[in-house]
């Protein structure tokens, strides 16, 4: 792991990447890595990586929305499958099947629903289509999937992106130390000659 800045550095990165999220380098040789062209002072350096760090701020903030659109998608997705599976019961008999349904935020209407082989489901944007029970059900089971399958995919990238954040923040420090005792040897060796 190693900082990906502009350097010959970042060409010898792992080329592997989580859903396009960029492997921060781990600077081993602080010393080499600050004489590297492109790293003339530790403030430019410090600059690169706090820009990265902020980049991966904003990467989390994103996978953190899309992980809890997720969240919230898969229960509403496993409750209509449900519904589905009452209906598909109640398709062999002639007996309305009661049930009370969300008319706007907390208000609720009873209905009676006859006994059908076909349901209507909201796809997003505004469109609902008509669809058999039956391939409502594989619709739903195949979303649920993949559903499942994205948020699992979001956690690794999220993990993935919490390993980034840990080595840029040390890759800072590092920087931030080696400056330090470059200058305070720098402070010391002119102390020296002017005595």
């Amino acid at each position: 792991m190693a900082t990906t800045i502009d350097s010959s550095n970042a060409v010898q990165a792992t080329s592997k990447k989580h859903l396009g999220i960029p492997e921060a380098i781990f600077v081993e040789d602080v010393e080499s890595f600050m004489k590297q062209p492109g790293n003339d002072t530790a403030d430019a350096v410090l600059r690169k990586l706090d820009e990265q760090y902020q980049k991966y701020k904003y990467m989390e903030l994103n996978l953190a929305q899309k992980k809890q659109r997720l969240k919230s998608q898969i229960p509403q997705i496993k409750q209509t499958l449900e519904i589905l599976r009452h209906m598909q019961k109640k398709k062999e008999t002639t007996d309305p099947m009661e049930t009370h349904f969300l008319l706007a935020d907390n208000v609720y209407c009873k209905a009676s629903v006859p006994p059908t082989d076909k349901v209507c489901l909201w796809l997003g944007a505004n469109v609902m289509l008509e669809y058999d029970i039956d391939e409502a059900q594989s619709l739903l089971e195949k979303n649920l999937a993949t559903a499942s399958r994205n948020l699992d995919s979001l956690e690794e990238d999220l993990d993935f992106l919490r390993d980034q954040f840990t080595t840029t923040e040390v890759n800072m420090a590092r920087v931030y130390n080696f400056d330090v005792k470059k200058r305070s040897k720098d402070n010391l060796l002119k102390s020296v000659k002017m005595s």
